[in-house]
């Protein structure tokens, strides 16, 4: 197994870490810092995996599979915590997996006629926001400016949501028409 595959799974066997130390009570203000710095770790993971992967040619179909796989993961549990904590709307949660759950059925019927759907610029500006949202709500610092940014990076989240998926749909129409 290569690096860039390993940090994929680093990331995986994070989350079980990170859910734990955000959710257990035992823990109180304690547990939503280390938390934090877990989450930073698995993100940072998904920076270097890819750049590692490509840069040095160790692409794999593992790592094809299993890196977006891992984001997601990553991404939902972190979501789902929040609504649990009441951090987050669980209609915002829905809309943000509910367009995961569309692009991996888009990719898969895409993958049926051996075509590649790379991810897009609006995919990845949806996830950095993303995890700097889930970075902030988990923080759930009380000054004022910090709760505006939070709701910012909620909003902008949802709207690169919606954008991403429209732009994955738009460009890649072909591959819903039925083929003979």
């Amino acid at each position: 197994m290569n690096l860039p595959n390993k940090l994929t799974m680093l990331r995986v066997l994070l989350i079980p870490f990170f859910v734990f130390f955000l959710l257990a009570p035992a823990f109180a203000d304690s547990g939503k810092y280390i938390a934090t710095v877990i989450f930073v770790i698995a993100s940072l993971t998904d920076l270097f995996d890819g750049k590692i992967a490509r840069k040095y040619n160790l692409v794999t179909n593992f790592g094809k599979f299993m890196d977006p796989l891992a984001d997601k993961l990553l991404v939902c549990s972190a979501l789902i915590c929040l609504v649990d904590r009441k951090e987050l709307a669980s209609w915002i949660v829905i809309v943000i997996i509910a367009r995961e759950f569309i692009i991996s059925g888009f990719r898969l019927v895409a993958a049926e006629h051996q075509i590649v759907i790379a991810a897009s610029y609006w995919g990845k500006f949806k996830t950095t926001f993303q995890m700097l949202m889930i970075i902030v709500l988990i923080l759930d610092l009380e000054q004022p400016v910090f709760r505006t940014l939070g709701v910012a990076l909620t909003y902008i989240s949802l709207v690169l949501t919606v954008i991403s998926l429209a732009d994955y749909l738009y460009k890649n129409k072909e591959v819903l028409k039925e083929q003979n």
